[in-house]
């Protein structure tokens, strides 16, 4: 079956940038890792941004807009999340998610398979 697997999480201060990546192993015959989500303590998952299967489109949630870029690498099973200017309000848990290829629109988080997730946090 389809894994995925992120890195990048580490512990920041405020202001300061990671970059997230996430690769898909496995069957993954027409699936493609193409969102990032997050999870802070006590709080609901939400989508973060996301990719569509070709590179062409991306979505952002209105609080990361201008922040945090997400790209897919030359490699059409890897994606990234680029995240400048981090806020105390980023911290959370951040999962790479992929699904199969359909033209579902990018803002529906309707995914098939997710990461372990890697942690970030940002201090003040």
């Amino acid at each position: 079956q389809v894994q995925l697997h992120e890195s990048g999480g580490g512990v920041v201060q405020a202001g300061d940038s990671l970059r997230l990546s996430c690769a898909a192993s496995g069957r993954t015959f027409n699936v493609f890792p193409m969102a990032w989500f997050r999870q802070a303590p006590g709080k609901e998952r939400e989508l973060v941004a996301a990719i569509r299967w070709d590179g062409g489109s991306t979505y952002y949630r209105d609080s990361v807009k201008g922040r945090f870029t997400i790209s897919r690498e030359n490699a059409n099973n890897t994606i990234s999340l680029r995240m400048d200017s981090l806020k105390p309000e980023d911290t959370a848990v951040y999962t790479c998610a992929a699904r199969v290829k359909s033209l579902m629109a990018l803002s529906i988080p309707r995914y098939d398979y997710w990461g372990q997730g890697t942690q970030v946090t940002v201090s003040s």
